[in-house]
């Protein structure tokens, strides 16, 4: 053995299983507080300001091409697009990249129907904070931040979906 006695052992796994329940309590949040406004460009070319959405829960999700599980979650941001967009329910996509091309190529392999909007300035990322890739904020249809999730594993968009669905009956 490698000179670790039972009781150093049962200290260290405690610290950990604290730390790993301290992490995971991170990922996921309620917040409050407005939504800070912004104005991006999008793929199609059209400026899109965040407030002409008031009325709609929309789903912001801050990501970059460079994310592996930016690229995993895409796929299940569209179907969730999809489920509600009939329910005054919008997914957009901000891009943080200050180099919007490796965005372009990445959307050509994983196609979404959502606006992507490109925060090459990184100001909106600034304005909402944005410390893991990917971020996804929950806004509500009165322009408040009710969720938080940071980062992105397999079963995460299940928790979207219980959020969004919570805010379209409100």
């Amino acid at each position: 053995m490698l000179g670790i006695n039972n009781k150093t052992f049962a200290a260290g796994l405690a610290i950990l299983v604290s730390t790993m329940l301290l992490v995971t309590g991170l990922q996921a949040a309620e917040v409050q507080g407005k939504a800070p406004d912004f104005t991006l460009k999008s793929s199609s070319g059209k400026n899109l300001k965040l407030s002409e959405h008031r009325g709609e829960v929309v789903l912001l999700n801050f990501w970059a091409s460079w994310c592996g599980p930016c690229r995993k979650e895409m796929p299940y941001l569209e179907q969730i697009q999809e489920k509600y967009a009939d329910y005054g329910f919008t997914v957009m996509g901000v891009n943080v990249e200050e180099d919007s091309s490796k965005a372009k190529k990445m959307l050509k392999d994983i196609p979404v129907t959502f606006p992507i909007l490109f925060d090459t300035s990184n100001s909106a990322s600034k304005a909402y904070k944005v410390s893991a890739m990917p971020t996804t904020v929950i806004i509500d249809r009165d322009g408040n931040m009710r969720y938080l999730h940071k980062g992105y594993k397999s079963g995460d968009e299940a928790t979207y979906k219980q959020w969004v669905k919570k805010l379209i009956r409100e």
